[in-house]
């Protein structure tokens, strides 16, 4: 198995595949990213090496430009399945599968649910789109508690990725919302997440972020930047079928003022400072 992209994302799921027994191969662009794998996988030095004779590949890469690039090195060389769980969008993920029709490659779209514990304990969702196979299944088995076959189309698992993320980012610029708003109106903006705890607006996601940001802290599980092009796609998807985007576009907007800021890299939490 080879895995594309050692980020946050890619190195838990590395990982979770070496746990559950599997040989793995790994690159990224930072080589250092990489090489701290090495205790699991055996680390590549390029894309076309690091693809040769696996029976999958994995990318979990940033956007659609960076997947591009990347494969653009290893689809030449691909034998095996490519399972594509970057969040690229809807016409990203239908354009991938052309290059891999074209380069003779299966493709599976396959999206995933979650942020960094739930990949370092091979607790992720994946939202699949595709063919199932053995190959496939060992995958999903090792970095996944569920997998949900959406459906057998490129594009059918990005089209549930972005309604949960929608979800997601929706939630979290809310709760954001509520904090910077409490605090401005001279509240400890604890008596918000304390009034909501434990009844039906509860979540734990809000409890989580909100405490992140009322003691201003934000290492990443799932970064900024990571919110703002998801935010994009979102917003990009609402437009092409038919609905009114005025609201993804200001939560956007909200995240993109929040990365110009300086926070791009730290946790989504940190939406709270584009208020």
């Amino acid at each position: 198995m080879t895995v594309l992209g050692t980020g946050i994302m890619g190195a838990a799921m590395a990982r979770s595949l070496a746990r559950a027994g599997l040989a793995v191969t790994v690159w990224n662009r930072d080589p250092a990213k990489a090489e701290a794998l090495a205790d699991v996988a055996e680390v590549a030095q390029d894309p076309a090496a690091a693809v040769d004779g696996a029976d999958a590949v994995v990318t979990a890469l940033f956007d659609l430009a960076a997947t591009e690039a990347v494969m653009s090195q290893a689809l030449p060389h691909v034998r095996g399945v490519w399972v594509q769980t970057g969040t690229v969008g809807l016409d990203g993920a239908i354009s991938l599968a052309r290059h891999a029709a074209d380069a003779g490659v299966e493709y599976v779209d396959a999206p995933v649910l979650g942020t960094r514990q739930p990949a370092e304990n091979g607790q992720l969702t994946v939202l699949a789109a595709g063919h199932p196979t053995d190959t496939t299944t060992a995958v999903f088995d090792a970095i996944g508690a569920k997998t949900i076959w959406v459906g057998e189309t490129p594009g059918d698992g990005h089209r549930l990725k972005l309604t949960a993320n929608a979800w997601v980012v929706s939630l979290t610029a809310a709760t954001a919302q509520s904090i910077e708003l409490a605090s401005a109106l001279g509240l400890d903006p604890t008596l918000f997440l304390e009034i909501i705890e434990g009844g039906p607006l509860d979540s734990g996601y809000a409890q989580l972020k909100g405490r992140a940001m009322i003691t201003d802290t934000y290492p990443p599980s799932f970064t900024l930047d990571g919110a703002v092009k998801d935010s994009a796609l979102i917003a990009e998807a609402l437009a092409q079928a038919g609905k009114d985007n005025r609201v993804m576009t200001a939560i956007n907007q909200v995240y993109a003022e929040s990365s110009a800021r300086g926070h791009g890299a730290d946790d989504m939490a940190a939406v709270n400072k584009g208020f």
